[in-house]
């Protein structure tokens, strides 16, 4: 009987320990930025792996009060650049921690 509590104690600190270290790479991930941008780098957002938007950069020769439309598609590339980069990099970096696990 002893032995298998001695079992789980040793099972309760690695699940600790891990918790640990996810902790620690989701709060690094949630600091690293991020940079996205449309077709030519006529814009460019910047966010933060938590989802933060910090910057935005739009080029002058793109706007144009007769075209707002093709700004919005530009902004709205530059996001979506950005999000599949911050997907990506958090899959690589805690997908280590959830691989197997049931959800």
């Amino acid at each position: 009987m002893m032995r298998g509590m001695g079992n789980m104690q040793g099972m309760m600190k690695q699940v600790q320990k891990m918790q640990k270290e996810m902790g620690q790479a989701q709060e690094k991930l949630n600091e690293t930025e991020f940079t996205g941008s449309s077709t030519n780098d006529l814009v460019k957002v910047v966010f933060t792996g938590n989802r933060r938007m910090k910057d935005i950069q739009i080029k002058e020769e793109v706007v144009d009060p007769e075209d707002t439309e093709m700004l919005q598609d530009l902004i709205v590339m530059a996001v979506n650049d950005v999000l599949e980069k911050i997907d990506t990099e958090s899959e690589k970096t805690m997908g280590k921690y959830t691989k197997g696990l049931p959800f």
